[in-house]
């Protein structure tokens, strides 16, 4: 049976860049996958690699793929953008069942509020215990949903803020 998607956590941060600057930077998925590219605490030391179909995950119907290994165990899942709605918004979701440890299938996106300087950038997630192991949901996901959010919205923000 398939959980429905029903944790969600959500995190926000004033960025110094003009909405389509920060959408198109937001765009490609290695940027907001970089902190799983990256051997971490939350990582368990492991790491994933990106790889994306030709619309590069930019495009309604897209398709990328995160594969690798954490703990020793082969992690794997794939997400096909959902909503590509420039410069505002984009969603993407798991395609399948993933296989990771502490979340299940997941949607992800962001929504970009342009202000009077800069951004409003929300980073959002809404996600299911993995099916294999909902024990490890239950113990890990919503500190794993956090840093995620948090890192993706951190990252954004630093790499605008030279520009300060």
């Amino acid at each position: 049976m398939t959980q429905p998607l029903r944790f969600r956590h959500r995190t926000e941060v004033l960025v110094n860049a003009d909405a389509a600057r920060l959408f198109e930077h937001l765009d490609d998925p290695r940027r907001l996958s970089a902190h799983m590219q990256k051997r971490s605490a939350m990582m368990a030391g492991g790491t994933m690699t990106l790889t994306a179909d030709a619309g590069g995950g930019r495009a309604v119907g897209s398709v990328y793929r995160l594969h690798g290994r954490v703990l020793g165990l082969a992690l794997d899942v794939s997400s096909q953008v959902e909503e590509h709605a420039p410069p505002r918004r984009k969603t993407w979701l798991t395609v399948g069942e993933p296989r990771l440890l502490v979340i299940g299938r997941y949607r992800m996106g962001f929504n970009i509020t342009p202000l009077v300087r800069g951004c409003r950038l929300g980073v959002f997630i809404e996600y299911a215990w993995p099916e294999r192991h909902p024990w490890l949901g239950r113990l890990f996901a919503s500190a794993y949903a956090a840093w995620c959010t948090r890192r993706m919205a951190q990252d954004a923000q630093r790499a605008f803020a030279e520009d300060r």
